[in-house]
């Protein structure tokens, strides 16, 4: 099993004596079941492994995110609490309530995800015994969708997630490492996981969107500024031929930049729009594939990228660190474009489809590395481990 990398006072080994059930309260997501947002599918897949070990896990939801409101998901107890549903409070307003509800709950571990939540972090570091963790998904503080007040609001959280937490979490090394050069506590690279994708998923609803099997470009995730979708755009226009591409994703408080992508779309018959997807419909459109582009100015580990590569399909990704990660060694099967440029994606994506034969081989060969790497299980081996860690360590005052 793949140890973490840690900075700080403590190490920590995924096997330990300790087999006392812990309570974990986690907060930042906006609920389950996950539909869009890759936070959610990340705190559903641990916390239902961790929930299957026997530890008392509560996520707390934002009553506006999913329609049902279910007592239980995967072992895990969902607790609905109500927000203010605009752009800059939504995350701020849930997770202040969410924070003071887990304070009288008597958590061992409060587990923060992204920036903004951890603003309320220092409540339970400091007025309970509970020891706090944040995982840090993304660079929240750089997204081109905040203003001049929300970013200013960002930094004073990511200050925060620097000094405040027990421990921190990156989920790529590239995250990792920036905050070991800054934090005098634990550090720890834990990447995201990706499960081992279904078989014999019907090719239906691919045709059903318009969409023809092995003959499209996709794209999945939210409709943001930095996931780039404008430069995918601009680029697949220069793409000869009767390819399609499809993007899978909408709004985030974005409507304005996803009004500019369909008349973008618009102009091109072969783009379809197709909104979010979830569920089957989803794995059949990774399914039936010709290719995956993920074309972001900003990311984390994405999620979507690391599916598309466990089904298979040749990976086209921008030039950033973390994509490095995943396309550790580039050929066929998996190619990187300079960030930021749309004729050096045109020309990649219009190279891969004239050897899509040979690119869809070798990105199969390239599978099996990539669930080895990116393993849900050992993400919850690692996080249990740390979490025990903590709190076998005396906390530090200061």
């Amino acid at each position: 099993m793949p140890a973490a990398d840690t900075s700080g006072s403590i190490t920590f080994s995924p096997a330990s004596a300790d087999r006392r059930v812990l309570r974990i309260a986690m907060i930042g997501q906006r609920g389950l079941p996950a539909t869009f947002g890759g936070i959610e599918h990340h705190v559903a897949h641990l916390g239902r492994r961790l929930a299957a070990r026997g530890h008392e896990v509560t996520v707390y939801c934002r009553s506006n995110y999913v329609p049902e409101r279910h007592d239980a998901v995967d072992g895990m107890r969902l607790r609905h609490l109500p927000t203010l549903g605009t752009k800059h409070l939504d995350a701020l307003t849930h997770s202040l309530l969410s924070t003071v509800s887990a304070l009288g709950a008597g958590n061992d571990i409060v587990h923060y995800h992204a920036l903004g939540p951890g603003l309320c972090a220092p409540l339970p570091r400091y007025l309970s015994g509970a020891r706090v963790v944040q995982t840090i998904h993304g660079h929240d503080d750089r997204r081109q969708k905040w203003g001049g007040t929300a970013k200013a609001v960002l930094r004073s959280a990511r200050w925060l997630s620097e000094h405040v937490p027990d421990a921190v979490i990156g989920v790529s090394r590239e995250i990792a490492d920036e905050y070991a050069l800054v934090r005098g506590r634990p550090t720890v690279h834990i990447p995201n996981g990706v499960e081992r994708p279904m078989s014999g998923l019907s090719p239906e609803p691919v045709i059903q969107r318009g969409l023809r099997p092995g003959k499209y470009v996709l794209f999945v995730g939210r409709l943001v500024p930095e996931k780039a979708v404008d430069l995918l755009l601009g680029a697949f226009s220069g793409v000869p031929g009767d390819i399609q591409l499809a993007v899978a994703g909408g709004s985030s408080f974005t409507d304005g930049y996803v009004s500019g992508l369909h008349e973008l779309a618009a102009a091109d018959p072969r783009v379809h729009m197709l909104g979010y997807v979830y569920g089957d419909e989803l794995a059949s459109l990774y399914r039936n594939a010709a290719v995956y582009v993920q074309p972001s100015h900003l990311e984390g580990l994405p999620l979507a990228l690391l599916e598309a590569a466990s089904y298979g399909l040749p990976t086209i990704a921008s030039s950033l660190g973390c994509h490095r990660e995943v396309i550790a060694e580039e050929g066929p099967g998996g190619w990187l474009f300079r960030e930021g440029d749309a004729r050096h994606l045109r020309d990649v994506m219009v190279r891969v489809l004239a050897a899509l034969d040979d690119e869809r081989d070798s990105a199969r060969a390239r599978t099996e590395n990539v669930l080895s790497r990116y393993s849900w299980d050992v993400a919850a081996d690692l996080t249990e481990a740390l979490y025990r860690s903590l709190l076998a360590t005396p906390r530090r005052v200061r």
